[in-house]
């Protein structure tokens, strides 16, 4: 995928960048607002828990059993003081207790099984929401990843599906929990005094006001928080894959202080959070505590005066203590479920980021063997979010030569299969450019592009991936092990067929040599292997992938001599009967082509072999004469 992004970005320098935005997620209504901003939180959840429903109502019950039955100590309060303690009654309080010590079993075992079915539900969840959005991620083109991090996606997908697992498996159920012993613990104290019971109600509004106020901010902030620490990921992400580069140039200390600005950031973002968080916290308390104490004294005053017992003051204040301690907990939790909020948000906006390559409505079907026959009508094309570029890209216009925005202006040519074609000029000529638009990893803003006679824009985007083999100029090599990156564009292919593809690109005798053969495990991005090596085995994916059209971005531009010899051997047989491009910048390269197309800003300007472009483009001479490389040391 990083690939390509960086494919992409070989003709991108037109390509403004909103700094300010730079790993945002685009997409916003009219009004400029966030699509997450817009949907609401619990019912997306709610759609991940929606197949778990049994699993949802059985924690619920059990949830409640387990509220109810520590809502019943409190009767067991009052039947130990009034029928035990005042009445000097023993044989009355050992039944008690052993009633109070089986509702405790009770509410045990309730608990048991409501944490156990909210954790799996939590880890359940958080599992669902990664697939969902890594699947949504795959859909995206590489334009997407050219205005989003990939620390800032891995920042989403770690810190904020995690956050989002602890809410919904711990905090959401403690705060449901909480929230059912509040409701019964009112219900019981009202049952037991109504008087007092109306003077707590009172102190209510003075307890949630602070929760809702407070727990807004909480909110809002946390969503700040988790910005600052997905950029925070997004540098970490880029320093460590780049560390040669950091090493090689002394670069250390001033990322260092880089680093140390966005950590800085990233707690600053997060004071206010915990601020707010903590201030909520000790009001809450603080007044629930309050509340208690004077209804407390009401209460003394009522059992002095024999207006009700001391077990029922005493059952009564059980209630109280309980409702002021699951307030307390809910004001805790809230901020969490806040936290959580912000993370979820973050994760909608990846979910829900529109495609940006429309898919057919009524999608055609390619024939069971293709052709490799390519046109191109009047294709113009600049990367998005230039001015000039249109969502729909059907009112387009690219024929002012003073506008610079466009990458490909009024491209007009056809290939025929089996023809082999290099494209020459200089760097941000389109050619690049090109190769991604024939796969369809941006939607054109005019023109069509047609494979065997069939827009491409009618197929589905996968279909007509499935007919290109790509050879970068940087080769991609996974962190896994040769015979799987070999067969990476062929997921079926056996071990021996990745032997020969490998025979074929005459790396077999290197990979012979490793430990483990084809089983070596090649480390991130390569790591093990040389420029030639990697190129040679993605040269030999390109062979075992059997594709009718290849896109060469000089496969032999990273070997030694002696390599390139063999591989162009490799390449000569591989290109017989397949339609050939390759961006060329050896002279060689150009020599074997049928026809060399020469572009200048986009447009094509010249056509033809070797011989008759230097006699006819002066450009052409100019450019073979300082810009392809010969063979000569």
């Amino acid at each position: 995928m990083s690939q390509d992004v960086r494919l992409a970005s070989k003709e991108a320098s037109q390509m403004p960048v909103d700094e300010s935005r730079e790993n945002r997620i685009p997409p916003v209504d009219s009004s400029g607002r966030s699509s997450a901003h817009r949907r609401a939180v619990l019912p997306w959840i709610g759609a991940f828990l929606k197949p778990y429903r049994a699993r949802v109502i059985a924690a619920i019950v059990f949830l409640f059993i387990g509220s109810l039955a520590w809502l019943s100590l409190g009767q067991g309060v009052r039947l130990m003081v009034d029928e035990g303690f005042l009445q000097d009654n023993s044989e009355r309080l050992n039944e008690i207790i052993l009633l109070v010590i089986g509702i405790t079993a009770l509410s045990s075992s309730a608990i048991f099984c409501r944490f156990y079915l909210m954790t799996w539900l939590g880890e359940r969840v958080s599992a669902d929401i990664r697939l969902k959005v890594y699947d949504h991620l795959l859909k995206l083109s590489p334009g997407f990843y050219a205005k989003l991090r990939t620390g800032e996606v891995i920042s989403r997908f770690t810190a904020d599906s995690t956050l989002l697992q602890s809410v919904v498996g711990s905090s959401l159920s403690m705060a449901l929990r909480a929230s059912v012993t509040v409701i019964g613990g009112i219900v019981m104290m009202t049952i037991t005094s109504l008087k007092m019971t109306a003077l707590v109600l009172l102190a209510v509004p003075m307890v949630l006001g602070p929760i809702f106020f407070f727990g807004r901010k909480v909110r809002d902030l946390s969503r700040k928080s988790q910005d600052r620490v997905g950029d925070l990921g997004a540098y970490v992400d880029e320093t460590l894959h780049e560390i040669h580069t950091v090493q090689a140039y002394c670069h250390e200390n001033r990322d260092r202080e880089l680093f140390n600005e966005r950590v800085e950031a990233v707690m600053d973002a997060a004071k206010g959070r915990i601020k707010y968080r903590s201030i909520l916290i000790s009001l809450v308390m603080f007044l629930s505590i309050l509340a208690i104490a004077l209804v407390t004294w009401v209460g003394a005053h009522d059992v002095m005066q024999g207006v009700i017992t001391a077990g029922e003051l005493s059952a009564f204040m059980f209630y109280a203590v309980m409702v002021a301690g699951s307030v307390a907990t809910i004001s805790e939790v809230i901020g969490e479920i806040q936290r959580a909020a912000g993370a979820t948000e973050r994760l909608i906006e990846l979910a829900e980021t529109p495609i940006d390559i429309p898919l057919p409505q009524h999608p055609q079907m390619l024939p069971t063997k293709v052709r490799g026959d390519l046109q191109l009508n009047q294709v113009c094309f600049a990367y998005p979010n230039t001015d000039n570029s249109s969502e729909n890209g059907s009112d387009a216009q690219c024929d002012d030569p003073q506008d610079n925005q466009w990458v490909i202006r009024n491209l007009s040519l056809q290939i025929h299969s089996g023809e082999r074609v290099a494209l020459v000029g200089e760097s941000g000529a389109g050619k690049s450019t090109l190769f991604e638009l024939l796969q369809r990893f941006y939607p054109l803003n005019s023109g069509s592009i047609l494979l065997d006679g069939i827009d491409i824009a009618n197929l589905m985007p996968q279909a007509l991936r499935q007919q290109f083999a790509l050879v970068p100029q940087e080769s991609v090599i996974f962190a896994t092990s040769v015979l799987e990156n070999v067969r990476y564009g062929r997921p079926d292919a056996s071990e021996q067929q990745v032997i020969d593809a490998c025979i074929a690109a005459h790396a077999n005798e290197f990979i012979v040599d490793f430990p483990m053969g084809y089983h070596t495990y090649l480390g991130e991005r390569g790591v093990r292997l040389s420029g030639g090596q990697k190129q040679r085995i993605a040269i030999a994916r390109a062979i075992l992938a059997e594709r009718p059209i290849l896109l060469l971005d000089e496969a032999t531009s990273a070997l030694d001599a002696v390599s390139e010899h063999k591989v162009k051997l490799a390449l000569d047989t591989l290109m017989q009967g397949r339609t050939t491009l390759i961006i060329a910048h050896r002279l060689a390269t150009v020599l074997n082509a049928d026809r060399i197309l020469v572009m200048q800003k986009g447009e094509l300007v010249a056509s033809g072999t070797h011989s008759q472009l230097m006699q006819s483009c002066e450009l052409y001479r100019e450019f073979a004469s300082l810009q392809l490389l010969t063979d000569e040391p």
